[in-house]
């Protein structure tokens, strides 16, 4: 694949990214002390299922020791046998909100402004798993490289 075919995969791609990121950001997934942990876990099921509709392989949960309930997910792509791998990593879970009345709009309901999308976790960093499931399928589930994703 040459780079204007990558560009114009790219670009095809990116509505459904940012349908993917806003489907992320309305997840309130605090990990923090004092709040709920099931929406964390709502996060992962989600990354999971965005991963695997992008054709990554071997997409699971991992559970973390000492009963901490805040999964990671993993998935991989193979490329050929004398690729490189390549490690992605991005989060699922995000801060707490802070002060309500210091948001333009509800922390958890995506908005786009001037062009780009504003929310809890919208660019920390939700949008590290909607670009790596994005990239699998510009590059039509095929990379030059083994790809896997934590």
């Amino acid at each position: 694949m040459n780079a204007d075919e990558l560009r114009a995969a790219t670009a095809e791609g990116a509505p459904r990214a940012v349908e993917e990121l806003e489907r992320l950001v309305r997840i309130p997934s605090i990990a923090f002390p004092g709040y709920d942990g099931a929406p964390v876990r709502d996060s992962a099921d989600a990354t999971a299922e965005i991963l695997e509709a992008a054709g990554y392989e071997g997409v699971r949960l991992i559970e973390l020791p000492d009963g901490v309930p805040h999964p990671a997910v993993f998935g991989e792509v193979r490329g050929p046998a004398s690729a490189p791998t390549v490690l992605l990593y991005a989060h699922h879970d995000v801060q707490p909100e802070g002060p309500l009345e210091d948001w333009t709009s509800p922390p958890f309901q995506p908005e786009v402004r001037a062009g780009r999308l504003f929310g809890r976790g919208s660019s920390d960093d939700k949008c590290g798993i909607v670009m790596h499931a994005a990239a699998l399928r510009a590059w039509g589930g095929a990379p030059p490289v083994t790809v896997k994703v934590r």
